[in-house]
């Protein structure tokens, strides 16, 4: 193999983690709440702009605004479901996506009010940005190397809390069946709100990975549009098979910009989609 094939290939997974995380985002809210949330690619936009906001404007520093701006989307997932996701409940399962699509505009205006976010780029200073990892005749970008250890880090996370906690086996047993975990005791109003509240996480943790390779701007989030697609691959019921098909597109992807004329990558998914 060729050192610029091995360096597009990792390119994909690297970019197809990314696609992963935010399906997981989307598969996590359709098995606990049967809603599709099309405000994840907000919530990952918000969440970039959050860690720079502790950053920059907090002057925090980036070992402390990292962890900070992830509570802070997980509180905020949370909120925003007890708050105003929660009205949609009975309601059409088209109301909740609409619902959802009108926050995410909101989101969006919010942070297109704030000019400094709105009229320009920002890169987060994080230690592995803009930096090279020499293996053999292949030069390879470490943000792309953390993007993949930090998604496998969250996959095992993810494996562990839903096996071995209390709050996981509940999440899970309200996503199969809502009733039966009623009747053994699972709040499953709680469950609802855990489930968003994950999502969001998941969206912000995929915007942070996404940010040293894309800097953080006002159109990050419109990454989602393609990772939907990964999510309904997968199943839309299974959190791995999102992750797995993630990471399938973005490889796809790459090798179709390599060798499939210019503009080819970007329509990819949703032939795959058709496909399928």
């Amino acid at each position: 193999m060729s050192s610029s094939f091995l360096q597009v290939l990792l390119s994909g997974v690297a970019t197809g983690c990314i696609y992963g995380l935010v399906a997981l985002s989307f598969v996590l809210i359709y098995k606990a709440t049967e809603t599709v949330s099309f405000m994840q690619g907000e919530l990952l936009m918000v969440g970039a702009f959050a860690v720079l906001a502790l950053n920059v404007a907090g002057g925090w520093p980036m070992w402390l605004a990292v962890p900070g701006g992830l509570v802070a989307m997980v509180v905020f997932g949370a909120v925003l479901e007890r708050g105003v996701l929660r009205r949609a409940i009975g309601q059409p399962h088209l109301t909740a996506v609409l619902l959802t699509f009108g926050l995410g505009m909101m989101m969006r205006g919010s942070v297109t009010t704030v000019p400094a976010a709105s009229h320009s780029m920002h890169r987060l200073d994080l230690p592995w940005a803009g930096e090279t990892l020499q293996l053999g005749p292949v030069v390879v970008a470490l943000e792309h190397v953390a993007v993949i250890g930090a998604t496998c880090a969250l996959a095992l996370a993810l494996t562990l809390f839903f096996r071995c906690t209390k709050a996981g086996l509940a999440l899970r047993a309200c996503s199969e069946n809502p009733q039966v975990a009623a009747l053994m005791g699972v709040s499953v109003s709680g469950m609802h709100t855990l489930a968003w509240a994950l999502g969001a996480g998941l969206a912000a943790c995929a915007g942070l990975l996404l940010a040293p390779i894309t800097f953080v701007h006002l159109n990050m989030g419109l990454i989602a549009l393609k990772a939907f697609p990964a999510a309904v691959l997968g199943g839309m019921s299974s959190l791995p098979g999102a992750l797995i098909a993630g990471i399938f597109l973005g490889v796809v992807e790459a090798l179709a910009g390599l060798y499939l004329p210019e503009g080819s990558k970007d329509v990819v998914p949703y032939v795959l989609l058709m496909l399928a």
